[in-house]
């Protein structure tokens, strides 16, 4: 039987994938390879703010549906902090901290007293987000903002085989996404901490009898997950901008990262989010009036065939 659907999905996926590629490589091989960047980077950024989301809504199980506003708000505080400073990584420090303040007292009020209950968590959470879009846009106005990258990022890294230039910027987004993903492993999977938080999760009374104190842990970790949203939104300012409506968006591909990759997975979250930034960018490129359909084409395929996502684990 197995053998059969890996047959079946080889007939079906694979070899119309390797049939795009050769024709892709073939007719155009520079926008075939600059899209393949475009999609690893704009999929390091979908991966950094996922990452917090898998933290929260994949590992905790709290529905927070507030983490696109939280990016939102790391973006404009990191503009903010970087067009009044010149510091770029003081801009990363400013909408981190931010956002992982404003998460840690979303847990401390809100999730703390509602465990378990996915139905208000929800409700409390959406009607928070729109509070928190709605000060930010009158705070800063509906204009679209856009900060500058570093210096030391600035215009095009030129002379690269088949491709000629490509920003720098762009290009530095994978191995910061690349550190992060392999330090939230290692920290949830290598560190006493990391394990105490997956033993909280599963035996929450047990982990509380043995005289941690899971209320603290638990909230550091929502405040890392937030703060993993605004760091998103800071090097958002830069590759994407920051205007009214983009904490629905990175929310969307966030909860689509989880889907695909599987939730409390990081490694399924960076598969997730490659994915996604690849489908996004490639359907762009080769078929803009349609591209959309392709992301919920494999959403509507993951959910059919694996509901759990690709590394996704029981609840």
């Amino acid at each position: 039987m197995r053998k059969s659907w890996k047959i079946f999905w080889t007939l079906v996926i694979g070899l119309p994938l390797i049939a795009f590629v050769v024709w892709g490589l073939w007719d155009n091989t520079r926008l075939f390879v600059v899209t393949f960047l475009n999609g690893m980077t704009l999929a390091s950024l979908y991966f950094i703010v996922a990452a917090g989301f898998t933290l929260v809504f994949g590992l905790m199980r709290n529905v927070n549906l507030a983490h696109g506003s939280l990016y939102l708000l790391g973006g404009y505080l990191g503009f903010l902090v970087a067009q009044h400073t010149g510091w770029f990584v003081l801009a990363l420090a400013a909408g981190f901290a931010g956002a992982a303040l404003v998460g840690l007292l979303m847990q401390v009020s809100v999730f703390r007293f509602m465990p378990g209950e996915d139905l208000r968590q929800t409700l409390v959470t959406i009607a928070l987000s729109i509070i928190i879009a709605d000060l930010l846009l009158w705070w800063l106005g509906g204009t679209v903002h856009q900060a500058d990258a570093p210096e030391l990022l600035s215009g095009p890294l030129r002379d690269i085989p088949l491709i000629k230039a490509y920003s720098k910027y762009r290009l530095a987004l994978l191995p910061i996404g690349i550190a992060i993903g392999v330090a939230l492993w290692l920290f949830l999977n290598r560190t006493r901490v990391g394990m105490m938080i997956r033993a909280g999760v599963d035996d929450r009374a047990m982990l509380s009898a043995a005289g941690v104190n899971v209320n603290v842990l638990f909230a550091v970790t929502f405040a890392i997950g937030a703060g993993l949203a605004g760091f998103g939104g800071v090097i958002g300012a830069v590759e994407l901008s920051m205007a009214p409506g983009e904490d629905v968006r990175l929310l969307l591909a966030s909860l689509i990262v989880v889907i695909i990759g599987g939730m409390g997975s990081v490694v399924g979250a960076a598969l997730g989010a490659s994915i996604l930034g690849l489908a996004e960018t490639y359907g762009l490129a080769y078929a803009p009036t349609y591209s959309v359909v392709f992301t919920f084409v494999i959403l509507a395929l993951v959910l059919a065939f694996r509901p759990r996502g690709f590394l996704g684990r029981p609840a």
